[in-house]
């Protein structure tokens, strides 16, 4: 009995671990992780008062500051290092998250 009932609680926590991986956001080519692109739209928040619907050429020295930010998580390093960024990161961080974690936006997929 207690074996099925550790079998079952194991089963439960690896759905719900998985359930909360399974959103994905879409740039491009690239796909990140619904957490991680929460954790970017904190980082952009704190670390900028400008407001994301100004010229993205204003903007793109805010997100090479967020690429240079040891928080970020590590699946952005390879956007980061590519060309046109600051506009990659903007839309990003532009993502509605209460529409994405009901798959409810295009760039969001996983649900």
């Amino acid at each position: 009995m207690k074996t099925i009932l550790s079998i079952a609680l194991m089963v439960l926590t690896l759905c719900l671990v998985s359930e909360a991986q399974a959103v994905k956001v879409q740039e491009g080519d690239f796909y990140f992780s619904l957490e991680s692109v929460k954790k970017l739209q904190e980082l952009t928040a704190e670390g900028s008062n400008v407001n994301r619907m100004q010229n993205p050429r204003l903007t793109s020295t805010s997100f090479d500051s967020v690429c240079a930010n040891p928080s970020l998580p590590q699946e952005f390093m390879t956007l980061c290092m590519k060309r046109g960024a600051s506009m990659s990161l903007s839309r990003l961080a532009a993502v509605p998250m209460d529409i994405c974690e009901i798959c409810a936006f295009a760039a969001c997929t996983g649900c």
